[in-house]
């Protein structure tokens, strides 16, 4: 499963992303990754979560981000939700393909490893390519 949350920068994604994430590693078949561009949260993600911040390994567009979340899931293959913060802060200069080959990776990745994918994204809703309308998660807060 891939979800999608987007919306403009304050709108509570990042709060809801966590909420969505402790609440899941409570009941996770296997092991929640949290993964984020910094630590200021590090004390709202619950102790069970692995949380991993990304300044630590800057990335510098798709492909790169592609094989560290490659790399995330061949750490460990008890894996089974993937909760990231912000991929605008996380991968520069993304752009609407971009978006489409991260919907396919996550896809692909959910269907060959049985990994669910949520992300937070700064970004208008209506803004986003119509491929990723069935991901899209509306923030109801």
């Amino acid at each position: 499963m891939i979800q999608l949350l987007a919306g403009l920068k304050g709108e509570g994604k990042t709060k809801r992303l966590i909420a969505m994430a402790n609440e899941k590693a409570e009941k996770a078949d296997g092991k929640v990754v949290f993964i984020d561009d910094d630590r200021r949260h590090i004390h709202d993600i619950s102790h069970i979560i692995r949380f991993i911040d990304t300044t630590e390994f800057p990335l510098a567009n798709f492909r790169e981000f592609a094989a560290f979340i490659h790399g995330v899931l061949s750490m460990d293959n008890d894996v089974s939700d993937v909760y990231i913060d912000g991929l605008t802060n996380l991968i520069p200069n993304l752009d609407s393909d971009n978006l489409i080959d991260i919907k396919n990776l996550f896809s692909s990745l959910g269907k060959d490893r049985g990994v669910n994918f949520t992300a937070t994204i700064n970004i208008e809703p209506g803004a986003l390519p119509s491929e990723l309308a069935y991901t899209l998660v509306i923030n109801e807060e």
